[in-house]
């Protein structure tokens, strides 16, 4: 009986945590379902942009810019996410490339955390 009880309380443990995962893999955060660490991916070629307030915006960084940026919290979570931080970018010089990208619709005075 007691191994019987085990087994129920195993199954069931199993249960819970599998309907927990799902209900976190149909999640929608800051970017929808993609993690703000994915979106930061595809900032690659924002770089040294957003190391170096002087360097030069290339045109792919101001597309995925403007793609990522129609959820300013979004844009934001991207910058603050770990796949950045590892890469080097420096937040108050990577906020600063909606503008250097001429983007009319950027959130003017828009804060991430503590960068503005």
């Amino acid at each position: 009986m007691a191994a019987a009880l085990k087994f129920v309380c195993l199954l069931g443990l199993i249960v819970l945590v599998s309907i927990v995962g799902l209900e976190r893999v149909d999640a929608a955060g800051e970017c929808g379902k993609s993690s703000p660490d994915n979106e930061a991916i595809k900032l690659a070629p924002c770089a040294e942009a957003a190391q170096d307030q002087n360097a030069a915006v290339s045109a792919s960084c101001c597309d995925q810019v403007r793609k990522i940026g129609r959820s300013p919290s979004c844009l934001c979570a991207v910058m603050l996410s770990n796949t950045a931080k590892a890469s080097g970018i420096k937040p108050e010089i990577a906020i600063t490339i909606p503008k250097r990208c001429n983007i009319a619709n950027r959130p003017v005075g828009y804060k991430c955390g503590r960068i503005r």
